[in-house]
């Protein structure tokens, strides 16, 4: 197997003037400061200058000798470019001989996510619950499903403008069965909302909006499955967290 790196046209005179060229320097470069390793997965930044301003990248680089995983992230972002779906700024992505992959993308400046902005009350749900709704509407409506749908991965600004990140498992949706996929996209944000103090008339309120922008019928049947498949994702939480306490690491704050 041959090594590989792709560029996005872009950024390739930021990955020049990085010196960052070379597929292993993605692997290798000491600037490049680690904040979570887990057996097969680092998660990396990347703090630099170009053209005198600060920049900071995110990188992700997985250690098994097979070069799908980070490969499928920058086919998710493709797909969502392709339905005009705002995410992060691919940078780049490739592979070692061995197999073992990155994906590279800019740090999206003045966004946080959406169960950040909540915590800090930088942000109501109110604020959030229009677009939010509207967003996974239009993910739906492009035949698209995330299966990693949470609060935490609508990133957004002051100007309430959304990004969706995490979509290493953007797929088109199934023909077979595909109310199951999408039911299980709402669920996750459903129960990624409950321990931010979101009532039920809230969450009542974001699936009618939701469905309103798909031109659906609000029906009690539809939100029934939502909240049943909600609370499975409860327990199966609560069980990885008991057998994993520390699997979900917070990005370090802070700029260059």
């Amino acid at each position: 197997m041959a090594a590989s790196l792709v560029v996005q046209p872009e950024y390739a005179s930021l990955v020049e003037s990085l010196g960052l060229a070379d597929v292993k320097s993605f692997f290798a470069d000491p600037r490049i400061k680690v904040w979570r390793d887990t057996h097969d997965r680092q998660n990396a930044t990347l703090d630099a200058a170009h053209n005198n301003k600060p920049i900071r990248l995110h990188i992700k680089r997985d250690a098994r000798r097979v070069r799908t995983p980070l490969a499928l992230e920058a086919h998710g972002v493709s797909l969502l470019h392709h339905a005009e779906i705002a995410t992060v700024p691919l940078v780049a992505h490739g592979y070692l001989e061995d197999g073992r992959s990155f994906v590279a993308s800019e740090d999206l400046t003045g966004f946080a996510p959406a169960d950040v902005l909540l915590r800090e009350k930088r942000n109501s749900f109110d604020d959030l619950l229009e677009p939010t709704a509207r967003l996974a509407a239009r993910l739906h409506q492009a035949g698209l499903h995330h299966r990693d749908l949470y609060l935490a991965h609508f990133f957004a600004n002051d100007q309430r403008d959304l990004r969706l990140i995490d979509v290493a498992r953007v797929r088109p949706i199934p023909w077979l069965f595909p109310t199951r996929w999408i039911v299980k996209d709402l669920a996750q944000f459903w129960y990624s909302t409950i321990e931010h103090g979101i009532v039920d008339a809230q969450r009542d309120e974001w699936l009618d909006t939701y469905q309103r922008a798909r031109g659906l019928a609000n029906t009690a049947a539809f939100r029934k499955k939502i909240v049943a498949k909600s609370s499975w994702i409860a327990r199966h939480d609560a069980s990885l967290r008991k057998r994993e306490p520390n699997r979900n690491v917070s990005i370090p704050r802070g700029a260059l």
